[in-house]
């Protein structure tokens, strides 16, 4: 009788645990759904920047568009110099052609065969220097990259943030409270530190 009423104790305080935890379990699930209030002060441990407003305002990403940019106009007005040099010696030699100006067959055939390797040397340094353009800018967003996220790691150990993310175009997050947005914090560190190292 003994072992019978420990065994219905047992299960009466088994059930009642079961019936307080599957109460708790409501009641959570139904805070888990909750919306926000719009004055709630919840904030969560998370942040993020906006890469394309920095990348546009930071100095030091300035600076070196600016550069690239002078060394692409630089070599396009060198690629477009040789060619309209290219360009008056090819009028020249149709011009002779026409006239016929040259001496023999041979000498006007060795004058086609020199400006056509002209050509073919001017369409090889173009193709050069826009691989070579292309390995700059590469470079550039490799030194952005890098001093960018040296600077958020460092700035983090201050901030203890768990999660940074980063937005493009709203690449990443749909909808954000300005509360999350750091990158004009970051910016202005970001133009600081660069402004002292000058």
């Amino acid at each position: 009788m003994k072992k019978i009423n420990a065994v219905a104790s047992a299960l009466m305080l088994a059930g009642a645990m079961l019936g307080g935890l599957t109460s708790c379990n409501n009641n959570n699930q139904g805070a888990a759904f909750a919306p926000l209030a719009a004055n709630d002060s919840l904030r969560l441990p998370v942040a993020y920047i906006n890469v394309d407003s920095l990348l546009v305002n930071y100095d030091f990403a300035k600076d070196l568009n600016e550069e690239l940019i002078k060394k692409t106009e630089d070599a396009r007005a060198n690629i477009n110099g040789k060619a309209q040099a290219l360009e008056k010696e090819v009028g020249t030699f149709q011009h002779k052609l026409q006239t016929n100006a040259f001496l023999s067959q041979e000498r006007a055939e060795a004058e086609a065969k020199r400006l056509q390797q002209k050509k073919d040397e001017l369409d090889q340094l173009n193709q050069q220097l826009t691989i070579e353009l292309n390995q700059q800018q590469a470079q550039m967003n490799a030194r952005l990259s890098d001093t960018i996220r040296t600077f958020v790691k460092e700035y983090n150990k201050k901030m203890h943030f768990e999660l940074i993310f980063t937005n493009t175009m709203y690449d990443n997050i749909l909808i954000d409270a300005p509360k999350y947005d750091i990158t004009m914090d970051v910016l202005n560190q970001l133009n600081a530190r660069y402004a002292n190292s000058k």
